[in-house]
């Protein structure tokens, strides 16, 4: 192994955030990929007579109203909030990037245009945006898709202004611009590259909060719906039952913020190992 290669391993393995994180988000990356070849139970099949069964060799986690097995609504659940950030936040960045990075070449009525726009969109957050849809679309799992990564557009939109910027102003842009070069090969060849480890950072917080709104969206009925499991609706489900079985609701609203948590630790993480700034500091 080189040995920058092996310092830089050190170096991510030495921080906690970092390390805690990862394991999380590997967790919850590796729970998704087993749901798709293998749950202990079908998670849609109704058995009510085994309602509200409690932890056993045969239910791990007890069973809800309608006799389904929890933690096979969890697998499946797990992979369906993935899918959703990946999705939204993916938007986000083909959209917003582009937008940024556009607006940062460019300059003038453009960069003007764009962060206007991106200044309205911030108006609507993304559970309005889901009720507008709704009415129109219906509820479901595609319209808490594209309204998660239409507020997400002028998020990244912005950070890739912001960073795209402060890159403009550096000596290798200016003699790149000296020589000849059109603003769209510098943006590829020198602006793109270093601000990739922004961009990076900020997708994983962004992916942190697709999987809380993906959540509120179900839980107020407007995203996953059944029978699809879903951790917010899981939640939804299991609030008339908080004295009768207070389990319910603890295991999915612990999936949620476990994920979150993980996220973001891993963004804090990637934050302090990618900015050379922090990184000195450490």
């Amino acid at each position: 192994m080189p040995r920058a290669t092996a310092l830089a391993w050190r170096r991510f393995t030495r921080h906690g955030s970092f390390v805690t994180g990862a394991v999380l988000v590997a967790l919850l990356l590796a729970l998704a990929a087993l749901s798709l070849l293998w749950t202990p139970h079908p998670p849609t099949a109704i058995n009510v007579p085994m309602k509200l069964a409690p932890p056993s060799a045969v239910h791990w986690l007890g069973t809800d109203s309608l006799g389904r097995d929890i933690v096979s609504l969890l697998l499946v659940g797990a992979r369906n909030s993935i899918a959703v950030g990946l999705i939204a936040v993916g938007i986000g960045i083909a959209c917003g990037v582009v937008l940024g990075l556009l607006a940062a070449a460019r300059r003038g009525w453009v960069d003007e245009l764009v962060m206007r726009s991106a200044d309205f969109a911030f108006a609507f957050p993304a559970l309005l945006t889901a009720i507008m849809l709704t009415a129109v679309y219906g509820p479901g799992l595609v319209t808490s898709i594209v309204a998660i990564g239409i507020f997400n557009i002028p998020v990244f939109a912005r950070i890739a202004r912001g960073a795209a910027l402060s890159v403009w102003t550096r000596e290798y842009v200016l003699a790149a611009r000296a020589c000849g070069r059109g603003p769209w090969a510098i943006t590829v060849d020198h602006v793109l590259p270093n601000i990739a480890g922004a961009l990076i950072v900020q997708a994983t917080i962004q992916f942190a909060l697709a999987i809380l709104a993906e959540a509120a969206l179900s839980y107020l009925g407007l995203g996953t719906q059944p029978p699809t499991p879903s951790w917010g609706r899981m939640l939804n489900e299991a609030q008339t039952l908080m004295f009768q079985a207070p389990l319910l609701a603890l295991w999915p609203g612990l999936a949620i913020a476990l994920s979150v948590l993980g996220l973001n630790l891993l963004g804090d993480g990637l934050r302090d190992l990618l900015d050379p700034k922090l990184a000195r500091g450490r």
